[in-house]
C-alpha cells in the first residue's frame, strides 16, 4: 500500500514538472505573422515567471515529501550458513525436528539433540533471532521459525584405494543451510 503511495506522489509530481515545462515553453514560444514570415519572440511576463517559480517550488517540496515515506517494518528476519561440512541428509533429520516452533523451544530442544549438525543449527538460530532483535526490532518472545531448509553445496569428489590396486569413487558433501524467523502477532 506504501508503494502505491509512493507511485501516486512521483506521477503527480512528474505531471506538475511536464506543466512547469509546457507553460516555459508557452512563454518563450516564437509568434508568425502574415505572408512576411518575420518572427518575433514574446517575451515572457514577470507573472508568468513568477508562476512557474512557484510551481517549481511546490514540485520540490512535493519531491521532498516522497523522499520522506518511511519503508514498512520488516516482518521477517533470516541467516544462513553456507559450506557446512555436514551432508544435506543428516541436516534435514536435524531442522524437521524444530520447523514452526518457538526459538527458545527449537534452541532447547537442540541442545539435547546428539546429532553432528545440531550446534551448527543452533548458533545459526542464534544468529537469525540476534538479526530480529537488533536489527528490525522484534520480539524476542514472539519468533517463531517459519521457514528453515537445508540443500546441497558444494561436492568434492575424492577416490578411497581398494584391495589389488584399484580405487573407489567418493563424494564429500557439505550444505547450506537457511532459516527465517517471524513474528507472531
Amino acid at each position: 500500500m506504501a508503494e502505491t503511495k509512493k507511485k501516486v506522489a512521483t506521477e503527480e509530481v512528474e505531471n506538475k514538472e511536464t506543466e512547469v515545462k509546457k507553460t516555459t515553453k508557452k512563454a518563450s514560444s516564437k509568434k508568425t505573422t502574415g505572408t512576411k514570415k518575420t518572427t518575433t519572440t514574446k517575451k515572457a511576463s514577470k507573472k508568468e515567471v513568477e508562476e512557474v517559480s512557484a510551481n517549481e517550488t511546490k514540485t520540490s517540496k512535493k519531491a521532498k515529501k516522497v523522499e520522506e515515506v518511511e519503508a514498512p517494518a520488516r516482518t521477517e528476519a533470516k541467516a544462513k550458513v553456507l559450506g557446512l561440512k555436514v551432508t544435506p541428509r543428516k541436516v534435514r533429520l536435524v531442522i524437521d525436528l524444530v520447523r514452526g516452533k518457538k526459538v527458545d523451544e527449537a534452541v532447547a530442544l537442540l541442545s539435547l539433540v546428539h546429532k553432528e549438525a545440531a550446534p551448527y543449527i543452533i548458533k545459526l538460530i542464534n544468529s537469525a533471532k540476534a538479526n530480529a532483535v537488533n536489527n528490525f526490532n522484534m520480539n524476542e518472545e514472539n519468533l517463531y521459525i517459519a521457514e528453515i531448509m537445508a540443500c546441497d553445496s558444494i561436492k568434492m569428489r575424492r577416490y578411497l584405494p581398494r584391495a589389488k590396486g584399484s580405487a573407489s569413487g567418493m563424494v564429500k558433501r557439505f550444505s547450506n543451510v537457511y532459516v527465517t524467523l517471524k513474528e507472531k502477532i
